[in-house]
């Protein structure tokens, strides 16, 4: 059923609603009143989700912007000195920054179901605590050792944010709007890279303050900050819709209810209503890890990402050297990425609400990687810094609007909330290997025109959109069979728990594209 569909919607809720009535009623669960089983006939959705947008959004945002500004300032720290301090070599450098990929991708399926097991009022901020540490001590290595070290614990303590705070908000919003709320989260990175470059302008000022030179300050101070916003997360986060205290019990319970049965409902050919699966099993089991693990799309979906995330880290890391290589001073080269950062921030919220109101993904993603084959074409086949500088625009441009998109595509087309769990894990924690592989891209002898970094980031595009291609078919492919199915009652032949234990593998469910 299409997103856009007023009918359609219409009559799913009354669906839905009867659905609710039958599964409760035949449990034995005491319902109260038609109210407690899903006429909600006094709520008003539009407020609910506003409620659910100003509490929710901004503190995820706050976590998630300085996670990236974290992870990606040692981008601004080494046109400020530290490879020249540190006495490190262009590979040595280059290294530091692809350790930090091998354990924040090691640990993000552990983080991703200890987040579902344990508080995530209590899990993320803990965890932002100590990723801040980290990079508090970070501005007072002494060596590449003492570098790389530190990178590495970066990546073990940073590693359950971005993919929890993804799968955390697939519990609060359903599919045919997650991906407006994805973005409003990740445009943070967007603002996290213009914010650097201002950051790093006015604390490089601070060049021997307290006998520390200014690189060793972006650290420090970026690092303090973090531990202080992880302190106030512990009071301002929400765990989950059934304990959310700005919402009133009748809220609580309308929002659990659209969540429990969104999307599970089929016509058959003869207009009457499939009710076969109505609810997703949520009790923990290890066989919902392995399904994800096992499940063709993830894999797929993986090279999709990496066409996204390998220009993503690529510009983020090595955008303020970029630019500076095309002979602009150092403070110039931080104050030129933040307009490229702004219009990208906007970019991603207005594709992501256009992308929410027609119910697809997949051309917009699309669409965004031929963006990025000309902005890097443009990078490649010129010289003249005005016009490499706009390439790379165009670039970061398409970048962040595909990159929520392309996480909320896949989450889309995962049922059942511990496969869900674990397979947005795998998709993020496999996928950000990409961040290792671009980290190593662009190399310092390559400089001003990077050709070769240019280069890999088009093949990596070029992939992504062959993945893109063989996801649509297949999604495609596999609806017009369980269309057939349903429409010969196969559904029938299971009972509602078997369905819901088959999540995304069952006839009444239907892959958006």
């Amino acid at each position: 059923m299409e997103a856009n569909n007023p009918t359609s919607e219409k009559v799913e809720v009354e669906q839905l609603q009867n659905v609710a009535k039958n599964d409760l009623e035949t449990s034995g669960v005491e319902t109260g009143s038609d109210r407690a089983i899903g006429s909600f006939v006094d709520v008003d959705e539009k407020k609910v989700l506003r409620k659910m947008d100003m509490r929710l959004i901004p503190m995820l945002a706050a976590l998630y912007l300085l996670s990236f500004l974290d992870r990606g300032n040692i981008g601004n720290a080494k046109i400020e000195g530290l490879q020249e301090d540190l006495n490190m070599t262009p590979g040595q450098y280059n290294w530091c920054l692809t350790v930090f990929f091998f354990t924040y991708a090691a640990f993000e399926v552990p983080s991703n179901l200890l987040l579902k097991k344990l508080r995530p009022s209590r899990w993320l901020p803990l965890i932002m605590v100590c990723w801040g540490v980290v990079m508090t001590l970070m501005g007072l290595v002494q060596s590449f050792q003492g570098l790389v070290v530190a990178r590495l614990f970066l990546g073990v303590t940073e590693a359950g944010l971005f993919p929890g705070v993804a799968y955390y908000l697939t519990l609060w919003y359903c599919r045919h709007e997650i991906q407006f709320r994805q973005a409003l989260f990740f445009s943070a990175a967007s603002v996290a890279g213009a914010f650097s470059g201002l950051l790093a302008f006015g604390i490089s000022k601070m060049d021997g303050v307290g006998g520390l030179a200014g690189w060793r300050w972006i650290f420090i101070l970026e690092g303090i900050a973090t531990v202080l916003v992880a302190a106030s997360a512990f009071f301002f986060l929400f765990d989950f819709p059934e304990t959310a205290t700005f919402l009133t019990e009748e809220e609580r319970a309308f929002v659990i209810h659209r969540l429990k049965y969104q999307g599970q409902v089929q016509l058959l050919a003869d207009g009457t209503a499939n009710q076969a699966q109505v609810a997703q099993a949520e009790e923990f089991k290890w066989k919902y890890v392995w399904q994800a693990f096992t499940d063709w799309q993830i894999w797929v979906n993986i090279f999709v990402y990496w066409s996204i995330v390998c220009p993503l880290y690529g510009i983020s890391l090595f955008l303020p050297s970029i630019i500076k290589s095309l002979h602009y001073t150092s403070s110039t080269a931080q104050l030129m990425t933040v307009p490229i950062y702004v219009v990208a921030a906007i970019l991603a919220v207005i594709t992501a609400w256009f992308s929410d109101r027609v119910g697809k993904r997949s051309p917009f993603i699309i669409g965004f990687l031929f963006m990025m084959i000309l902005g890097y074409g443009m990078c490649i086949g010129s010289s003249n810094p005005k016009v490499v500088y706009g390439g790379i625009f165009l670039v970061a441009c398409a970048i962040y609007p595909s990159f929520p998109g392309n996480i909320t595509w896949l989450c889309n087309n995962l049922s059942g909330s511990y496969k869900r769990s674990a397979g947005m894990a795998i998709q993020i924690g496999v996928g950000n290997l990409g961040g290792a592989m671009a980290s190593n891209f662009y190399r310092q002898v390559d400089a001003p025109r990077y050709v070769l970094g240019h280069g890999l980031e088009l093949g990596f595009i070029s992939i992504g959109i062959v993945a893109s291609v063989i996801l649509i078919v297949s999604y495609h492919t596999i609806n017009k069979k369980r269309d057939q199915k349903l429409a010969n009652g196969e559904a029938a032949h299971y009972t509602p728990q078997e369905l819901s234990e088959m999540g995304d593998r069952a006839v009444t469910f239907r892959y958006m594209f």
